[in-house]
C-alpha cells in the first residue's frame, strides 16, 4: 500500500508534478487503471515459480516488437535477385547483420527471442493445466490465451519466410500446399495465401505485410483482452482457492496483496533478471540453438530448384507437424493429406474447450487423484517425443532400432493426445481427489 499512498502523496502536494498528474486524471483514467492493475490489483499471496512466465511473455513480446521495428528500417521484401545474384531480401539480411552497426545483435535477439517467446508460452499454458487455471470463472481468459497462441504461431511462420533462406522458401512452400489438401475450397485459399501459384515475391510481401502489422495488432490486442478478462476475474494460485470469497471489513481478501511492489519487484524482477541472462548468453554464445533456433540451411539463399534433403518446420511448431504426418490414413473416401491438416489444426484448437472438458471437483494438482497426474505426466512426455520427431526425417529409427519405429511412436501419442482430451470428461470426474482447504497455503 505504501506505494499507491506515495501516489496519492504527490497528486495532492501542490507539487508540479502533483499537479500533472491531476490534470491527466481529469482527461485520462490513469489512476484508476494503475490502481485497478497494480496497486489495488490483489493477487494471491502463495504465487510460486509457475507464476514467473506471464510477465517474461509479456517482457519477450516487448523485445520483438521492438527488436522488429529496427530490422523493418533495414530489410527489404524483394524476392527479386540483385547484382551479385542473391535474392534481395536475403541479402538484405545479411547487410543488418554484416554492415548495420549493431544489426548483428537486433538481428539475434529477435530470432532467439521467437524462441524464447514459444518455450515461456508453453511453460505459461503448463501452469495452467497444473492448477486449473482454464475453470470457472476464467474460462475467457483461458480462451484468449489460446487465440494469443494462435496468433503467435501465425506471426512466427510468417516471419520465418522473411529471411528468404532455403528451410524458410521449402517450409513455406511444403505447409501452404497443405492447404490445398481441404476439399473444394483448398486449392482456392492456397492460391489466395500464396498470392500465385508457387510461394514467390506475391507471397513473401503478403508475409511481410501480415508479420509486421495485422498480426502484431491482433496479437496485442488479444493480450491486452486476456489481462482485463484475468484482472476482472482475479489471479488463480496454486491451490485453486478463490481468494476472493474471504475479505475483510475494507473489501481486501484475506489472501490477496498488492501486485505492485510485491510482485512486480519482489517476485517478478528478480526472475526476469535471470531470464535475461540466459537468454543473452544465448544470444552472444548460442545464437542458432545448435540449428534449432536458426537452421543452417538458411545461412543459404532460397533455391527453387534445389530441394534441401529433410524438411521441417522450427522446433516450436514439431509436435503439430508430427501429428500431421501421422494421419496416414484416408477416412471417408477422403485423402490423408486433409486428415493430417485437421489433426494439425485440431491439436491446436482443442486446447481452447479445455475449461468445458474437465469435470473435476477441485483445480489445482495438489489435490488432484492419481488419474490426473499419470495421464498428465503421460502428455507432457508425449508431447516432448512428438516435438523431437517432427524434427526427423519420415521412417526416423529412434537409437537406431527398427522396434522403435519414429512414424509408428508418432501415431501412437498423437492418438493419445486426442484421447487425453476427448476423454477427460470421464475420467476426472470418477478421479479420486483430496479436500481443498477453505484458505490458501502459504510459508
Amino acid at each position: 500500500m505504501a506505494a499507491n499512498s506515495n501516489y496519492e502523496k504527490y497528486r495532492s502536494d501542490g507539487s508540479l508534478l502533483g499537479g500533472l498528474l491531476e490534470w491527466v486524471d481529469a482527461r485520462f483514467p490513469a489512476t484508476s487503471l494503475w490502481k485497478a492493475h497494480l496497486s489495488e490489483y490483489y493477487a494471491p499471496k502463495n504465487f510460486n515459480f509457475w507464476y514467473f512466465f506471464g510477465s517474461i511473455a509479456l517482457l519477450v513480446l516487448v523485445i520483438q516488437v521492438v527488436t522488429g521495428i529496427f530490422l523493418v528500417m533495414n530489410y527489404k521484401p524483394d524476392a527479386s535477385l540483385n547484382e551479385a545474384g542473391l535474392p534481395v531480401a536475403f541479402a538484405s539480411v545479411e547487410y543488418i547483420m554484416r554492415e548495420v552497426n549493431g544489426g548483428w545483435i537486433i538481428r539475434y535477439l529477435h530470432s532467439t527471442g521467437a524462441s524464447a517467446f514459444f518455450i515461456v508460452i508453453y511453460l505459461h499454458m503448463f501452469r495452467g493445466m497444473l492448477y486449473g487455471s482454464y475453470r470457472k470463472p476464467r474460462e475467457l481468459v483461458w480462451v484468449f490465451g489460446t487465440l494469443v497462441f494462435l496468433c503467435l504461431m501465425a506471426e512466427a511462420f510468417m516471419g520465418y519466410l522473411l529471411p528468404w533462406g532455403q528451410m524458410s522458401y521449402w517450409g513455406a512452400q511444403v505447409i501452404v500446399n497443405l492447404f490445398s489438401a481441404i476439399p473444394v475450397i483448398g486449392p482456392d485459399a492456397s492460391l489466395v495465401i500464396r498470392g500465385d501459384f508457387v510461394v514467390s515475391d506475391a507471397t513473401l510481401n503478403r508475409f511481410f505485410s501480415f508479420h509486421v502489422i495485422a498480426v502484431p495488432l491482433a496479437l496485442i490486442g488479444l493480450v491486452v483482452a486476456h489481462i482485463l478478462a484475468l484482472h476482472e476475474v482475479g489471479s488463480n494460485n496454486p491451490d485453486g482457492v478463490e481468494i476472493k470469497k474471504l475479505k475483510n471489513e475494507k473489501g481486501v481478501p484475506l489472501d490477496g496483496i498488492p501486485f505492485h511492489p510485491y510482485y512486480t519487484i519482489g517476485h517478478d524482477l528478480p526472475a526476469i533478471i535471470i531470464f535475461l541472462f540466459c537468454f543473452c548468453a544465448v544470444v552472444f554464445f548460442f545464437p542458432e540453438g545448435g540449428g534449432y533456433f536458426l537452421e543452417y540451411n538458411n545461412f543459404l539463399p532460397a533455391d527453387p530448384m534445389k530441394t534441401p534433403e529433410h524438411i521441417a518446420p522450427v522446433w516450436y511448431f514439431t509436435p503439430f507437424y508430427s501429428m500431421l504426418r501421422a494421419m496416414v490414413w484416408n477416412f471417408f473416401g477422403i485423402d490423408a493429406q486433409f486428415w493430417g491438416v485437421v489433426a494439425m489444426g485440431a491439436g491446436v484448437v482443442i486446447l481452447a474447450f479445455l475449461p468445458w472438458l474437465d469435470r473435476s471437483p477441485v483445480k489445482s494438482i495438489r489435490y488432484r487423484g492419481p488419474i490426473f497426474k499419470t495421464l498428465l505426466t503421460i502428455f507432457v512426455i508425449g508431447f516432448l517425443i512428438l516435438g523431437y520427431l517432427g524434427t526427423k526425417a519420415p521412417g526416423h529409427k529412434i537409437f537406431d532400432k527398427d522396434w522403435l519405429n519414429g512414424d509408428l511412436i508418432a501415431q501412437i501419442f498423437t492418438v493419445y493426445y486426442f484421447l487425453f482430451f476427448l476423454t477427460m470428461p470421464f475420467w476426472s470426474k470418477i478421479d479420486k481427489c483430496k479436500p481443498v482447504p477453505e484458505r490458501v497455503t502459504f510459508k
